[in-house]
């Protein structure tokens, strides 16, 4: 196929960018709906200032345009917004068959397309085959976590109840906890709970709960009481409520998916929550770097001179004021690329926090890198 002559780059992408599903665009959106200029890619080509403009009648995108509650696009929204690591691939899947259709003139329904590429990484999934990979090559994919058990381990010893929600099969999680925290692993949770298909898991009350054996064979006993080293599929939180007793403040649950995990857990149970977020760490990092700071410093001392001389108004000073304008947005783009060549900073644009930022502060109480960054 031709697609194979593409080499996938992982850090072309960045977390929360929104994909127009009509126009075959992915962008960056701040926190107030406007589209940042300069990060608008049509396949992996930027687009120009002046044709994102007269696309969008502006930079502003309206409400009524963007994804729904859980960022995904449905009828009346044209935005979709990709915020779990899993969408960094599929972006740039997306990207690519754009890219190929494009530059070689073929013409196609944008639609088409994307509901083509989200059904494909969802059989990824559904089907098993992303799972499959993983278990058989464990080392490759996923790291021991030596200080994993050490924290889990203090946390029960202190009589903390833990628990683990997760939308992976009982095979996968067992050998990946296996791996990460020893085969004892289940004696540190009080419960455990696979396939929960969250955010379904949250709000549908009709699910529930069944055992699984070791073995993978779901059982028909009715659950009266979720068993400490057992594991459950399925079910839902108004059950798990019911169970446990655990409700409110009281509780603290990290997730990486600010809607599939969060959302609900804080507008309508309560819950304190927090968000896992990996490129926080790097972020911080770039941000603590020689080129970073000098680069914000030059600009916040460029912007001080452009608001201090604005008032003058002959020939001589307004050259003077457009050269600083401009030289103030090649240091903005320089600060951008400094995170990704492309899209910039995941929390920030120019002027704004980004829309994926924004999100993240409504739900989420605090936010690492790494759960145990907070122990």
């Amino acid at each position: 196929m031709k697609f194979k002559k593409y080499e996938y780059n992982p850090n072309f992408a960045i977390r929360g960018l929104h994909y127009d599903v009509h126009k075959a665009l992915l962008m960056k959106i701040d926190s107030f709906h406007y589209i940042q200029l300069g990060t608008v890619y049509r396949g992996f080509d930027v687009v120009q200032d002046s044709e994102v403009i007269e696309m969008y009648q502006g930079s502003h995108v309206p409400l009524e345009q963007m994804s729904d509650f859980y960022g995904k696009s449905s009828e009346g929204n044209t935005l979709k917004q990709f915020m779990d690591i899993f969408s960094l691939p599929e972006m740039t899947l997306l990207s690519c068959v754009n890219d190929y259709f494009f530059k070689n003139n073929i013409d196609y329904e944008p639609v088409h397309l994307y509901k083509d590429v989200k059904d494909a990484i969802r059989d990824v999934h559904v089907k098993g085959l992303m799972y499959r990979a993983v278990e058989a090559d464990i080392e490759r994919y996923i790291r021991y976590g030596e200080r994993t058990r050490a924290v889990l381990a203090k946390l029960a010893n202190n009589g903390k109840k833990m628990f683990l929600i997760t939308n992976s099969p009982s095979s996968f999680v067992d050998k990946g906890m296996h791996f990460i925290v020893g085969k004892d692993w289940r004696d540190l949770f009080d419960v455990v709970i696979v396939q929960a298909d969250k955010p379904n898991f949250f709000n549908d009350k009709r699910r529930p709960f069944r055992k699984v054996t070791d073995r993978g064979v779901l059982l028909w006993d009715k659950i009266s009481q979720l068993e400490k080293g057992k594991i459950y599929k399925q079910g839902n939180l108004f059950e798990f409520l019911k169970l446990t007793g655990w409700r409110g403040s009281k509780v603290l649950y990290f997730g990486d998916h600010i809607y599939s995990d969060l959302a609900d857990l804080t507008l309508k149970h309560g819950w304190r929550t927090g968000a896992i977020i990996p490129e926080l760490k790097s972020e911080l990092t770039i941000m603590n770097t020689t080129e970073y700071i000098q680069t914000m410093a030059w600009l916040q001392g460029l912007t001080g001179l452009l608001e201090r001389m604005q008032v003058y108004r002959d020939a001589e000073s307004q050259m003077i004021l457009q050269d600083w304008i401009k030289e103030r947005q090649e240091m903005r783009d320089m600060a951008r690329k400094i995170f990704n060549p492309r899209f910039g900073s995941i929390f920030r644009t120019d002027h704004n926090p980004t829309y994926f930022l924004r999100r993240l502060a409504r739900f989420s109480l605090i936010s690492t890198w790494n759960l145990l960054a907070v122990y």
